[in-house]
């Protein structure tokens, strides 16, 4: 980046015209932009979001939220992250409220579906962006080894495999699904 360059911000993100052939996340001031998902990334992002929706509701813990929503995880250089599926919960949303525009922090639990194209780096980035702005769980989704690799603040690191069952532990407190059932689809 020249000295002429200035920082993206998270109201210029918001103000970018939508082509509908791209996705944006904004990484410490600087826009990256990324394809649409794949057929089977969607897929297995809509059966997450699915299964946690409807526990979620029922249960009343606040809301889940779809791939393409932004969450505000820093500011100067402002970060907008957005993965593929968030819940934030009932006393975070009465406490900060609802927005129109980005969601002003993290979300409780981020879900990110792996792509083809995306890299271990990449991957490491975004799981680290999560938990440092204050995301309690982040579900990284594998379809390729059909596996969910759940990160926490610290070194914890679990990998499921389809015979486990998900937890949402104290995050999404009751929530649990067998893992191949969210890569089992029709």
């Amino acid at each position: 980046m020249t000295t002429s360059e200035r920082l993206m911000t998270a109201d210029d993100l918001w103000d970018l015209p939508d082509d509908g052939k791209k996705r944006y996340e904004l990484v410490r001031g600087e826009l990256r932009t990324t394809a649409p998902a794949g057929f089977e990334h969607g897929e297995i992002g809509t059966e997450i979001v699915y299964h946690l929706k409807h526990f979620v509701r029922t249960k009343g813990l606040g809301t889940i939220l779809g791939a393409d929503t932004g969450f505000i995880l820093g500011r100067n250089p402002d970060t907008v992250r957005s993965p593929d599926a968030a819940f934030v919960s009932r006393e975070r949303l009465r406490s900060i409220g609802r927005t129109k525009k980005f969601f002003p922090g993290a979300p409780d639990l981020a879900v990110e579906v792996l792509s083809p194209s995306d890299t271990v780096y990449e991957t490491e980035e975004k799981v680290n962006d999560w938990l440092a702005a204050g995301t309690r769980i982040v579900w990284v989704v594998n379809p390729k080894q059909r596996t969910i690799t759940v990160h926490k603040a610290g070194p914890q690191i679990q990998v499921l495999t389809e015979k486990d069952q998900l937890s949402g532990e104290d995050v999404v407190p009751g929530f649990a699904c067998a893992v191949g059932e969210l890569f089992s689809l029709a």
